[in-house]
């Protein structure tokens, strides 16, 4: 029994360990418009420090200020464009999940394009160099190799028609 209170007071520990750990804003919002507005606009910023991840859900200290400053100018009557523009200005286009198309973006935006247009073209060159390359073995045969050849594609060619009837049977 000594040992499970133990554990217990252990795991209590923990939990309130973890629950320390997270962080919540708390906003007084002026209107529902803007409490709504605020929700949406973390949810379109992104973390300039953390993975792909939105302000809302990220703990990390500047998305703890750049969700301060989204309050602030909501509260201050900035539209969500305003809001957006002013994040971008501040931080890059990194902020936005739905960057502009400008110089600095376009590798975003056009590189897996690019990649994929030039596999399609690797593997064009390598398929039509390969065909070139058996048709010219096979016009470098001599007349009785080119014979056989024939011969063996014709059995081949028989054998596919009479297994293909056999098994319309």
């Amino acid at each position: 029994m000594n040992q499970f209170m133990r554990l217990l007071v252990m795991l209590g520990i923990m939990m309130l360990g973890s629950i320390a750990l997270a962080s919540i804003d708390i906003f007084e919002f002026s209107s529902e418009e803007n409490r709504l507005q605020y929700n949406e606009l973390t949810k379109e910023l992104r973390c300039p420090k953390c993975q792909n991840q939105d302000i809302a859900d990220s703990n990390a200290p500047i998305a703890q200020d750049m969700r301060k400053e989204v309050y602030r100018l909501i509260e201050d009557g900035q539209s969500t464009e305003a809001v957006v523009q002013f994040m971008v200005e501040r931080f890059g286009e990194f902020v936005s999940y739905d960057p502009k198309i400008i110089p600095a973006t376009y590798l975003l935006w056009f590189g897996p394009l690019t990649l994929v247009g030039v596999g399609l073209l690797v593997v064009l060159l390598l398929s039509s160099k390969r065909k070139r390359s058996a048709e010219a073995q096979v016009s470098s045969l001599d007349s009785s190799s080119r014979k056989r050849l024939d011969a063996m594609l014709k059995d081949a060619q028989s054998d596919q028609s009479s297994k293909s009837g056999k098994e319309k049977e």
